[in-house]
């Protein structure tokens, strides 16, 4: 005897209605056939470009002068990588929150002496150059001071050095060893040494493009890139793809915050956006246990919207639910 047939011993009633045929493996592979077709158009119609990436080698031919600016102040100390602080150096706090900060519970991981990482140790790889040898000997043995004078002079040349060809020309001054090591440096970069010698580490797969990611973020390469993707954070870039695609769009709840204020304009801002949507998601997920909050769809009538096929074929009006106790 089937259940069904058993419904009376169970105090269930028995079906009478009508049987259909159905085949579950059938529409499994129908709905499968269907997505698979799917994304395969969609995949034509609307993938993302296949961009080329930026390397340091495209950067230092294209902008010659936007490159040795960006060297000098990696050199110096001034870049925006030499003063971020963790997770590659002690030189700030990083973003913080009252007392909350992250960046310097975390520590530093991935420490990064921008002068030895983006010049010295680049540099120290070039065989064969008497003259760049001397200048970092020299370099190396000047007082920080003195250091920072001969870069800061040679800075200040860089604005209005002239470019042709990706050769660079900057006019004479008091800038010590810092003028042949940015020469070599130059030469270095626009050959794709740099890109090597920045992927160069004790792991055996090559892959961590922290420091060649990092130089580039602080020069004008990414950013000119990024504009003309409309990829920057005031484009709503965090949601949007290259080109005109269709990106994730559920991240405009994130990027939304960037563009008011006091977000916008605050340095704290990455940590302030983080914790408000974690406080927003938390009370997201304690909607069924907050009072009144629970309420609210016993409160509108959307129910008997949803219903009222049943309640048409029931006969009767759509009952008025009342909400239940508060408690606390």
């Amino acid at each position: 005897m089937s259940r069904l047939r058993r419904g009376k011993a169970d105090g269930t009633a028995e079906w009478k209605g009508p049987y259909a045929p159905y085949d579950l493996v059938k529409e499994l592979f129908v709905a499968l056939g269907v997505i698979t077709l799917l994304v395969v158009v969609l995949t034509v119609l609307f993938s993302s470009p296949d961009d080329k990436p930026s390397t340091i080698a495209q950067w230092s031919r294209q902008m010659p002068a936007n490159f040795a600016t960006t060297a000098v102040s990696e050199l110096d100390g001034t870049s925006g990588t030499a003063e971020y602080g963790p997770p590659y150096n002690h030189a700030a706090e990083g973003q913080h929150v009252a007392f909350v900060y992250l960046q310097k519970w975390l520590g530093v991981s991935h420490p990064i002496n921008t002068a030895d990482s983006y010049v010295i140790e680049p540099l120290q790889t070039i065989p064969n150059d008497p003259a760049l040898k001397s200048a970092l000997a020299q370099y190396k043995a000047a007082s920080a001071a003195q250091q920072k004078k001969w870069a800061e002079a040679y800075a200040k040349a860089l604005e209005k050095a002239t470019a042709s060809g990706g050769a660079l020309t900057v006019a004479p001054g008091e800038y010590g060893p810092v003028a042949t090591m940015m020469s070599s440096l130059l030469g270095l970069a626009q050959s794709g040494g740099l890109d090597g010698d920045l992927l160069t580490s004790r792991q055996f797969f090559q892959t961590d493009y922290t420091k060649p990611l990092l130089l580039m973020a602080d020069g004008g390469l990414l950013e000119e890139r990024a504009q003309g993707q409309h990829l920057l954070g005031e484009q709503w870039g965090m949601m949007n793809e290259t080109g005109s695609y269709p990106g994730q769009v559920w991240l405009w709840l994130y990027t939304a915050w960037y563009q008011i204020e006091p977000f916008k304009a605050s340095e704290n801002a990455d940590i302030l956006v983080v914790l408000v949507m974690s406080v927003l998601s938390l009370a997201f997920i304690c909607i069924p246990f907050l009072p009144g909050i629970r309420s609210i769809p016993r409160w509108l009538p959307v129910y008997k919207l949803i219903w009222r096929e049943h309640y048409r074929a029931a006969g009767a009006p759509p009952p008025t639910l009342s909400p239940p106790p508060q408690t606390g």
